[in-house]
């Protein structure tokens, strides 16, 4: 018999992708796709459970359908539909305790797969160069989806110790982009002009929505020789991209902001449902956040096939042509930059 893999959130996009790709690995017998709203993508062969992960009826279709892996998706920063906040931070984490009490009590149950994110490492202005998987957070997220990735996973490492026998594979994602982002960030650059923190250019990390759906069938598959997929993994594509160079490639202006004016345009922007300009987003846009990704090469196995600039490049031929040519936009900002360094003698060239 083979494998049988359950999917939690594959109303949305990646997890529909997910669901179609891990359905033609040959070690895979049976797919159960579970949500609570009907996807409006296809699911290829999967059974569709329409099931809510913060209801106990999780653990019937655990045991009804004999699961031996389940991935689990259903942690993200976006909700879907209607629902506001309140009801993400539900489905995040009073749904993640659910689904790790049913698979406590699933004797199938051998493997499990969590999508996670770096935003449980914050963002502040003290931080190191590079987090690795064992760097503690200089500032704990204090709110928002950050603050619900780190209590998700204090739930998956007391799931761990309560069940050693089963494989436990976390998978810290940096910012994932693509034609079919759908995230905060992915919002932000979305906007015809990007407000930015006057005096900061943060170093920003992203991941392609192709290497999630690779890495996340690594996960869920049982190991090849000399690697190991169970642990907890940073997951990001080579190098960096400075948000000004962001802002270059999308053809947006920027408007350079004060913090607190910034905070006020946040706020003004979350009350008229433009974008989820959040403190944790803004703490991003302020401090940015780089990780280390030796773990993921090393020990999992796995080179992204986009760099970070080449899935922010990918991201940026979905979205459209911006208000101004790149080009434009970089030799102006090229031109404000060479006029603010000091001439010889001390003054400012004009």
């Amino acid at each position: 018999m083979g494998k049988v893999v359950l999917v939690t959130g594959v109303a949305r996009q990646l997890g529909s992708r997910f669901v179609r790709r891990v359905l033609r690995d040959p070690e895979v017998d049976r797919v159960v796709a579970v949500d609570a709203v009907t996807p409006a993508h296809s699911l290829g062969g999967a059974d569709f459970v329409r099931a809510d992960i913060r209801h106990p009826a999780i653990a019937r279709v655990l045991a009804e359908h004999a699961v031996d892996t389940v991935v689990h998706l259903d942690v993200t920063g976006t909700p879907l539909g209607g629902g506001g906040r309140v009801a993400l931070k539900e489905t995040n984490v009073i749904g993640t305790m659910q689904l790790l009490g049913a698979c406590q009590k699933s004797p199938y149950v051998q493997r499990l797969v969590v999508k996670s994110s770096t935003n449980v490492y914050g963002s502040a202005p003290r931080d190191p160069a590079y987090f690795t998987e064992t760097t503690a957070a200089k500032s704990l997220p204090s709110g928002g989806f950050a603050k619900d990735t780190v209590e998700v996973e204090g739930y998956v490492r007391g799931f761990a110790r309560r069940r050693p026998d089963v494989a436990v594979c976390v998978l810290r994602f940096a910012n994932i982009l693509g034609p079919h982002a759908d995230s905060p960030l992915a919002d932000y650059f979305s906007m015809p002009v990007l407000p930015t923190v006057f005096g900061y250019d943060p170093r920003l990390q992203f991941v392609h929505e192709d290497d999630v759906i690779e890495v996340l069938r690594i996960g869920a598959r049982e190991p090849e020789r000399g690697t190991l997929n169970s642990g907890t993994f940073n997951i990001a594509g080579d190098g960096v991209l400075l948000l000004s160079q962001c802002a270059r490639r999308l053809g947006r202006p920027t408007v350079p902001t004060p913090l607190p004016a910034v905070t006020w345009l946040g706020s003004a922007l979350r009350t008229l449902g433009l974008s989820d300009f959040s403190p944790e987003q803004l703490r991003l846009l302020t401090h940015g956040r780089v990780v280390a990704t030796r773990q993921m090469r090393e020990t999992l196995g796995y080179r992204p096939t986009y760099t970070t600039a080449g899935a922010f490049e990918d991201f940026v031929g979905s979205r459209g042509p911006g208000l101004l040519p790149p080009e434009a936009v970089a030799r102006t900002v090229d031109r404000i930059a060479e006029l603010a360094v000091p001439a010889p003698g001390g003054r400012t060239r004009t």
